[in-house]
């Protein structure tokens, strides 16, 4: 059976066994959620029990009779109660459950089918924070969602530290500065720093977020804006897309600093700027998206009055002075000019970063203000070769076909025209160009 997609979910042991006993209501939610995520979206779930109140009560019996338990007793504690645990998850699934759990990740369990598969610890030295993402290594999942008792990750301990800042984004670089490189049961740290460094190898992406938050967790899966951290493998200077980061010492930052990554946004949007010059030949553009304003800048020297809108603040605050009075802060589904504002209306890279709810406010939006061109530079799945330079981002939650954006556009009355623009092949990019 052919899946949409794998999703690896590292179910703390706190969410199934708190200290008060087992959560028999969060264990009912979680049922729920991830039926209608099977049913709707047609997604599996690979579900690694951790040990919880359990493991720990366990731990200080120990240590109460004898006075000291070994570290290999305290993993192996730990390690039975993740497959209690296991056990009480995949029975809560029996119906569409593997009737395996998986308790060792040297080799791939065979004849797995079903959309629920349960795990649980292996040995020594393990978390199941590991365990989780040796699965996303063997059944190549790209997502791994970290469910815990707390809603996101932040610089300090927030109940130790009053200036403790919540992230949002960050990179393994920083992240595993924040955990340390050592694993030992019990530590309070927000994930395992052996497991981040796997991760990080593997190029995953894991987002930690509160696991009995169910409505969090759906618009996670929907493509709506959550509360949780998203870590990613990107480096702060793959490309010149819209990415924010929180660095140690700065805070938020997500565009190029070093001369390659400058070189190559500049050369990018120069390029830009003389093709809509030459081919489009507005007299005034709006570009929609526009983070730092690089093309006005350039379609500026070439002539052309350009303006720009972003929505993101923090974009806005990168530009350079000569370019900022004419960059706007603003959302492309509510645009602030009057309608035929602009000659022709762009957008690089915008479309796929917006729900597909909002898709066709968002082009209506941005025909409404043209008076006779909009060019969008839309993601698409055909773009393979990006793809893989890119790797997964997770806010990309609208990604077509083109076939699929031709049918959106004649459903929604938008009049896509055959006229000739340079784009580089299917495999990089998909240009498509709206008249009035």
């Amino acid at each position: 059976m052919a899946f949409n997609e794998t999703i690896i979910l590292s179910l703390g042991g706190s969410l199934i066994v708190p200290n008060g006993g087992i959560d028999t209501k969060f264990l009912a939610d979680f049922n729920k959620f991830i039926r209608t995520q099977i049913t709707e979206y047609n997604r599996r779930f690979f579900i690694v029990a951790g040990g919880g109140a359990t493991a720990r009560s366990y731990r200080d019996a120990g240590d109460e009779v004898i006075g000291e338990v070994t570290r290999d007793d305290l993993d192996w504690l730990g390690i039975h109660a993740t497959r209690i645990n296991a056990h009480l998850i995949r029975t809560i699934f029996k119906d569409i459950a593997h009737p395996r759990i998986i308790d060792r990740y040297d080799r791939i369990a065979p004849g797995i089918k079903e959309q629920v598969i349960v795990a649980a610890g292996w040995k020594p030295g393990w978390s199941t924070d590991y365990c989780a993402v040796l699965l996303a290594k063997m059944y190549r999942a790209k997502v791994l969602m970290n469910l815990s008792n707390v809603e996101m990750v932040y610089t300090a301990d927030p109940r130790l530290d009053k200036n403790a800042r919540p992230i949002e984004r960050t990179t393994w670089k920083y992240f595993r500065r924040l955990v340390g490189s050592k694993w030992s049961p019990g530590m309070n740290v927000p994930w395992d720093p052996i497991a981040a460094k796997k991760a990080e190898e593997l190029g995953l992406t894991v987002i930690v977020l509160r696991g009995t938050n169910i409505p969090n967790m759906e618009k996670l899966l929907t493509g709506k804006k959550f509360l949780g951290t998203v870590i990613s493998p990107f480096s702060l200077d793959a490309s010149f897309y819209n990415r924010e980061y929180f660095e140690e010492g700065v805070g938020y930052r997500g565009y190029s600093t070093k001369f390659v990554g400058k070189l190559k946004v500049n050369l990018a949007n120069l390029y830009r700027a003389i093709m809509i010059k030459l081919f489009l030949r507005p007299n005034s553009v709006l570009d929609v998206g526009c983070a730092t304003g690089h093309l006005v800048h350039y379609l500026r020297l070439l002539g052309v009055d350009a303006k720009g809108i972003e929505i993101s603040k923090y974009a806005l605050s990168r530009a350079h002075p000569r370019i900022k009075k004419h960059l706007t802060y603003g959302n492309i589904l509510d645009l602030p000019y009057k309608d035929r504002s602009f000659d022709v209306v762009v957008t690089f890279n915008v479309i796929s970063h917006i729900e597909e709810e909002n898709l066709a406010q968002a082009m209506k939006e941005c025909c409404r203000v043209s008076s006779k061109y909009c060019l969008h530079k839309v993601y698409t799945i055909e773009n393979w070769w990006m793809r893989k330079f890119h790797g997964h981002d997770l806010s990309h939650v609208s990604v077509f076909s083109r076939t699929w954006w031709k049918n959106f556009f004649k459903q929604n009355n938008l009049n896509l025209l055959d006229k000739f623009f340079p784009s580089l092949s299917s495999k990089m990019e998909t240009l498509f160009i709206l008249g009035k």
